[in-house]
Parts: C-alpha cells; sequence; structure tokens
C-alpha cells in the first residue's frame, strides 16, 4: 500500500509597482521579480520556468554525481491560446541541450540524461505532473473593504 504524505509550500505576492510584483517563498525567503514590462518575466514565462527548471534539477542532481557539465541548456516552449475569451498554454515542450566531458565518467553522466529526463516527467517533477494531471486551484479573498 502506498502512503500519501503532504507538505505545504507557500509563496506570497506583493505588488511592488503598477503591473511589477514580488513572489517570495515563506519557507526560504527566496524572491524573484515578475509582472509586465520591460525587464520581468510574466506568469506565463514563470510557469515555463518553472516546469524547465524542476526537470532541470532532476537532471542535474542525477548527472553531476558523475561528471560536471559543459553545457546546460534547458529551453521550454509553448502556444498560449485563447479560445471563448478564455487563455491557456498548449503543447509545452522542453529542449534539453547538454555537453559533457569526453571521459569515463562524463559518457556515464551522457548516458543518463534521456532515462532522468523521462523518470522527472513520468514520476519527480511536481510542476510538470500537476499541470498534466491537473490540480483544482481556488481563491479565496480576504481583507477587502467594499467602496459604494
Amino acid at each position: 500500500m502506498t502512503e500519501n504524505t503532504r507538505s505545504l509550500r507557500e509563496v506570497s505576492i506583493e505588488r511592488l509597482a503598477s503591473r511589477r510584483y514580488q513572489a517570495t517563498s515563506t519557507e526560504s525567503g527566496a524572491s524573484i521579480e515578475f509582472g509586465q514590462g520591460e525587464g520581468l518575466l510574466s506568469p506565463v514565462e514563470l510557469l515555463l520556468a518553472a516546469i524547465a527548471g524542476c526537470s532541470s534539477i532532476d537532471v542535474d542532481a542525477a548527472t553531476t554525481r558523475h561528471a560536471e557539465p559543459e553545457k546546460f541548456e534547458v529551453t521550454a516552449t509553448g502556444n498560449k491560446v485563447e479560445a471563448g475569451g478564455a487563455s491557456q498554454m498548449e503543447d509545452i515542450d522542453m529542449s534539453f541541450n547538454l555537453k559533457f566531458p569526453d571521459t569515463v565518467e562524463g559518457r556515464k553522466a551522457a548516458g543518463m540524461v534521456q532515462r532522468i529526463v523521462k523518470l522527472s516527467h513520468d514520476k519527480y517533477c511536481t510542476v510538470s505532473r500537476t499541470v498534466e494531471l491537473g490540480s483544482k486551484v481556488t481563491s479565496t479573498i480576504e481583507g477587502t473593504d467594499s467602496v459604494s
């Protein structure tokens, strides 16, 4: 029998200026600015970064036990589709561009990449699995004063 475990994750969003926000991890305190405008990642770009970042961490953790990569680039793309007044992302794809040294250890690391990418997709990456499987999203409104 498989045991389910739960571990709450939380970020808070603070408005810094018009269309500029800061997301902060409650656990680590790390933060990132995002929004709409020059020099900012949009929320959709953050979603793509989260998907690619999750699998990147899995691949990096497994392969660097054997060799440090000479090149490690991952690109995530997707199509923003608007239909019936609603938007969503479709056809999300990740492209891994990795290079390891031409050594026994480097070849071993390179030989793991395809298997680790598949394991990340099928089992380990919480972000892409949540996107693919879907998850209920709810909203609560607190502390809003209404103006008549």
